[in-house]
């Protein structure tokens, strides 16, 4: 296994769209899942659950997108509130679960494997249903995971003094 410097590996991270129909090795998923389980939670609730999709007929069934469906897995992500805090209005399972899905995104580059982090581009009410996903748990987010079979063009980033303030705005 490759193990790169932590900034190559961030700027190697592309949203991929495009797949190879190769099957993952399962030596790979166990590697990736291992990442996402030791990502931190608030005061350590670990919220989530991963649904591992590999079946035609499900994965075409929770998305809406048939380039999704058509990578050998996706990954849905669902985080229970009620396990996860909440102060000034803010619900801390969507950030435990950004955490996790990071660290699930990292470790599937590392290994040569794509995704696409997809927020709001599904009905969470047929992906409860399809997947029998408890009443209780929220669909956060879910990707598609592959070998890429595209190499998209890096992105233009603001520069650090674009976004960083130091003492005050």
């Amino acid at each position: 296994m490759i193990i790169l410097e932590f900034i190559e590996l961030v700027k190697m991270r592309k949203s991929i769209r495009k797949y190879k129909p190769d099957n993952i090795p399962e030596e790979k998923l166990k590697y990736i899942i291992e990442a996402t389980r030791l990502a931190p939670s608030w005061k350590n609730s670990q919220p989530w659950r991963f649904i591992v999709v590999t079946k035609e007929e499900l994965k075409k069934k929770i998305t809406t997108r048939d380039w999704v469906a058509e990578a050998p897995i996706i990954i849905v992500g669902v985080a229970d509130p009620t396990l996860s805090g909440t102060r000034e209005n803010k619900q801390y399972y969507l950030v435990d679960m950004g955490i996790a899905m990071e660290h699930m995104v990292l470790a599937a580059t590392e290994l040569g494997l794509g995704t696409c982090w997809i927020g709001l581009r599904f009905n969470e009410e047929t992906v409860k249903d399809t997947l029998k996903i408890p009443k209780q748990y929220q669909v956060v987010a879910i990707t598609p995971l592959g070998y890429p079979d595209e190499k998209p063009s890096p992105k233009t980033r603001k520069n650090a003094e674009e976004i960083v303030h130091k003492e005050t705005w």
